[in-house]
């Protein structure tokens, strides 16, 4: 029986309860190779992906990415206890791989590499590692191209047999079949986003702000499927829309929804966005208009309808802020946004119908943070400070879901992403670009 022949609650329940018992139960090799005496947890790893482009390969009309201070892909050991990282090994790479997604067997990586060096016209490309589940290295597979310039968000498929991928520079999605070892064939399907461009001031802009940012032309910003992997959801931040895509699993190729695409207020660029663990509300984060909109999502047909509105910033704010990440706790209480310029991560409380309000704020400890994430057991959230250079660790209250800054920084040369994989219960997606 086809996944659309079946009942759809059924579909994300028994998913739900299937990663739940994969991530209580530890493995029995893994319990073999606990130390006499008493059990050890095994390591917890952490990926950070970096802007590691020297100066000649920055587009041109990149507005925030410094010359490049990452390496590439930089690994660390995470202190289960403490929240610190402690760095472990760096896969060194100049191609800005400034997004990163693991498979849920936690034995692949992949990458978006930020850049337009590839075929006519340019494009960036998308790199596949093997992952060494005991020390964390990383190992090249392959790489290929995205399907336009400057790739700036990967995500996997839920049937764990595709990559997608949002080309900002060049303002398309493409496909990326995942073969059998692990690498990544070329594109099964690209679309290229057209419309009508928003304008540079945005409609919900803070008094006195100047942010402006991608309203010169087309820029897909983030892709990502839903729950049951039926329908795939991308933004494009100059044409200030959310598109809704059926995605055929066996092909590996797009079409448009019942309803293709939903407008939000001009100028405000849609950047990322975020599903509730019960996969009924989707969140979506607006980089120019420095707010969070609320979105009922109908997991039958992918319609998307508008039911809120609420600011990332604190009242009275008044001048330029960028928006950046977006997250959802896993127990579905909370939600974060990311504030670039204000730096701050804002919190708010879930209700019961998904509505948001503010509760308040957290300094970054640095400067713009790109993008920010849950550790597996949600306990400490990380800030990427993309002009700090470096990421931040911050304790999660329970039942507040207030941040503490833990005291401990990782240095890290323009950080721009962080995911985790843990061995004894696989591998976490970077639930700041996804859920």
């Amino acid at each position: 029986m086809r996944p659309h022949d079946r009942s759809r609650r059924s579909f994300l329940k028994t998913g739900a309860a299937l990663a739940a018992a994969s991530a209580a139960s530890p493995s029995g090799e893994m319990l073999r190779a606990q130390p006499p005496g008493g059990p050890k947890a095994p390591p917890l790893f952490a990926y950070v992906g970096t802007f590691s482009s020297p100066l000649k390969d920055v587009l041109p009309t990149q507005v925030d990415l410094p010359p490049g201070n990452g390496r590439g892909i930089h690994v660390f050991r995470v202190d289960r206890e403490t929240g610190e990282l402690a760095p472990a090994s760096v896969m060194e790479l100049g191609t800005s791989p400034s997004c990163l997604a693991i498979n849920a067997a936690g034995t692949r990586l992949y990458s978006s590499n930020e850049t337009d060096r590839v075929g006519e016209p340019k494009q960036g490309t998308v790199s596949a590692f093997a992952i060494d589940r005991a020390d964390g290295e990383l190992k090249p597979l392959n790489s290929v191209r995205s399907g336009g310039a400057g790739p700036t968000f990967v995500s996997i498929h839920p049937s764990g047999r595709f990559v997608l991928v949002a080309n900002y520079f060049g303002g398309s999605v493409a496909v990326l079949p995942i073969l059998e070892d692990g690498r990544l064939g070329e594109a099964t399907d690209v679309k290229d986003d057209a419309g009508t461009i928003g304008p540079r001031k945005a409609t919900n802009a803070p008094p006195g702000s100047f942010a402006i940012s991608g309203h010169d032309r087309t820029h897909a910003h983030m892709i990502h499927a839903d729950f049951s992997g039926l329908f795939v959801i991308h933004t494009d931040l100059g044409l200030d829309r959310i598109f809704v895509w059926k995605f055929d699993d066996g092909k590996g190729t797009l079409s448009p929804a019942e309803v293709p695409s939903v407008a939000l207020p001009p100028g405000d660029g849609p950047r990322h966005f975020c599903f509730h663990p019960e996969g009924r509300w989707l969140y979506c984060i607006q980089e120019e208009g420095s707010n969070v909109a609320l979105f009922d999502f109908d997991i039958l047909t992918g319609r998307l309808t508008q039911r809120q509105t609420i600011s990332t910033l604190p009242p009275k704010f008044a001048g330029s802020n960028f928006c950046s990440g977006i997250l959802v706790s896993p127990d579905g209480k909370f939600l974060y946004a990311g504030n670039r310029l204000h730096d701050s991560i804002a919190i708010f409380s879930i209700g019961a119908a998904g509505l948001l309000t503010y509760v308040g704020e957290e300094w970054t400890r640095g400067d713009y943070p790109r993008s920010f994430n849950l550790d597996p057991s949600g306990t400490f959230l990380y800030s990427c400070n993309q002009r700090g250079d470096h990421v931040a660790a911050f304790r999660v209250a329970p039942g507040t879901g207030t941040l503490q800054f833990t005291g401990h920084y990782a240095a890290v040369g323009n950080p721009s992403t962080i995911v985790f994989l843990d061995p004894t219960a696989g591998a976490r997606r970077a639930t700041g670009t996804a859920r």
